[in-house]
């Protein structure tokens, strides 16, 4: 039996025959043993035969006087024909694929996270000594796990941890430096005093002496939590006063609001991100890419006459709203405003107790908006002891 994978990649021919008489044709061919693998008849006076490469000349020695055409090839007779019609494209093409693979094994940038300049100057140069820099050939993961135990032994006593992430075309080096033990500073001597006014919810009070109770009203400026501790009437201790007064505090927000809304919103996220761009098809090294974003590029690497470039680009994500309210949507909108205005000053633990509308108006196609809005929050600041306080205060 023959094998069926060889036999289709078998060069074949196809030809028309036109004459008198096609049947004695056919069995002129077959007398002469050659193979008529397919058989066609379009007319009376002709034929379609798919005959193997070999027996194409033998067919032309015996066709007297019939008009043989070819039509068309197959198998490998086939394949070689596009190829050489193809092979500018084929050609490009290979060549573009070597290009992006010659790319994706090459680092274009080194990114070093830590806050101190110092310290990402000192990997910076460890790294350049061992190779890795930009524009060099990736490593390998064995040589990099060498080269990072090699800089951390040369640097004992300034990098406790070291990681160096691929991502892309680019490394990431993230450094823990190594604590300092540092000399604990004096406590300064602090009274607690009121940052606003308000009706005392909660006390809790780690060290000084409370003067004001739960429920009891206060005004901004008014003395909490006291860091000198009397005891019949004589100073015995002063002290850096420590903790958290939640009172009930009041908020009166104005927010206004068109009907017809557009916001491009900036959300403070941004990345360098690497990108192949093949004919018109544009390739991201990016495991998370911004939904929205804005894109400065610049071109790393082109060739004028390949449909293949390298592109460095800055991505800024963004959050377009662009939208028509009626007038409920439109309050709506401006009262979890009013709400957001209030929430982003708060801190943990402290929390909106309610909010009312104190005031709607619709003009020139916006809603003005004005809330009460009622507060939970710690009141607590800090007031250093000075020395004449504490003189005046002990002559009280």
């Amino acid at each position: 039996m023959k094998n069926n994978f060889i036999e289709k990649f078998r060069s074949k021919i196809i030809l028309k025959a036109t004459g008198k008489n096609i049947e004695r044709f056919l069995r002129r061919l077959i007398s002469n043993k050659i193979e008529l693998i397919k058989i066609k008849r379009t007319k009376y006076n002709q034929i379609y035969i798919t005959i193997y490469k070999e027996d194409y000349d033998k067919v032309m020695d015996l066709k007297t006087v019939y008009e043989i055409e070819t039509i068309d090839t197959l198998g490998m007779m086939k394949i070689k024909k596009l190829l050489s019609y193809h092979k500018i494209i084929i050609f490009f093409l290979i060549l573009s694929i070597l290009f992006v693979y010659f790319l994706t094994h090459i680092i274009f940038e080194i990114e070093i996270v830590h806050t101190d300049k110092e310290v990402r100057r000192l990997v910076k140069n460890e790294l350049e000594t061992y190779g890795i820099k930009e524009k060099s050939l990736k490593k390998s993961y064995q040589e990099i796990q060498k080269i990072k135990e090699k800089i951390l032994e040369n640097n004992k006593d300034k990098i406790e941890w070291l990681e160096i992430e691929n991502v892309g075309i680019k490394y990431i080096v993230r450094i823990e430096e190594r604590e300092k033990k540092e000399k604990k500073l004096e406590k300064e001597k602090r009274n607690i005093v009121a940052k606003k006014s308000g009706i005392i919810k909660r006390i809790e009070v780690t060290e000084g002496d409370i003067q004001k109770e739960v429920n009891n009203y206060v005004n901004k400026g008014d003395l909490l939590v006291s860091g000198i501790i009397y005891l019949n009437e004589n100073i015995m201790d002063i002290v850096s006063s420590t903790g958290h007064i939640y009172a009930e505090v009041w908020y009166k927000v104005k927010v206004s609001l068109p009907l017809y809304y557009y916001e491009k919103k900036d959300l403070h996220h941004q990345k360098t991100v690497y990108t192949i761009h093949f004919i018109q098809k544009r390739f991201e090294f990016n495991l998370h890419p911004f939904k929205q974003k804005e894109i400065e590029s610049k071109k790393l690497l082109y060739h004028s006459f390949l449909p293949i470039s390298l592109e460095k680009e800055h991505q800024k994500e963004i959050e377009i709203i662009d939208k028509n309210y009626n007038k409920k949507e439109a309050i709506e909108k401006a009262r979890r405003a009013a709400k957001e205005k209030i929430e982003e000053k708060l801190k943990e633990g402290e929390y909106i107790i309610s909010q009312k509308d104190l005031k709607i108006d619709e003009k020139n196609s916006k809603i003005e908006l004005e809330e009460f809005i009622s507060v939970y929050e710690d009141i607590a600041s800090y007031e250093k002891i000075e020395g004449d306080i504490l003189a005046q205060r002990n002559n009280t």
